[in-house]
């Protein structure tokens, strides 16, 4: 099965803007195309986009996304590949980490301001 430009955008959930620049940057390869030259998407081109963008969404910078992108198409580049992504998860932990305490402090402030309100409500 093959997409246009548009479902391909919908169904990756980026604008066609972001899938150009993507195509533009070397971090998508270039579709085919179809006899009217139009870009068609594959599902394995939908599958890639799925992976870059949880790359995006964690965090990894788009010159290490390049990189990955870059190296898929050589051989003997397993091994840098998964240095990329362990090096990453390490720093998507540090972030989960962080945010963990953030939300920590977010729930004691919630119950702290709860408890202010039955305070407040009790005297009343």
């Amino acid at each position: 099965m093959s997409y246009s430009i548009a479902q391909a955008a919908q169904r990756s959930g980026l604008s066609i803007d972001t899938l150009r620049y993507y195509e533009r940057i070397g971090l998508v390869d270039p579709p085919a195309r179809d006899s009217g030259g139009r870009r068609s998407y594959s599902e394995e081109d939908l599958g890639w986009l799925a992976f870059v963008t949880r790359l995006r969404t964690t965090g990894m910078p788009i010159r290490m996304m390049r990189e990955f992108a870059q190296l898929r198409h050589r051989e003997h580049t397993a091994g840098r590949r998964k240095q990329i992504l362990v090096e990453h998860r390490s720093d998507v932990r540090a972030r989960i980490a962080e945010l963990q305490s953030c939300l920590e402090v977010l729930d004691y402030k919630i119950d702290h301001y709860a408890v202010v309100e039955r305070d407040l409500e009790a005297t009343a």
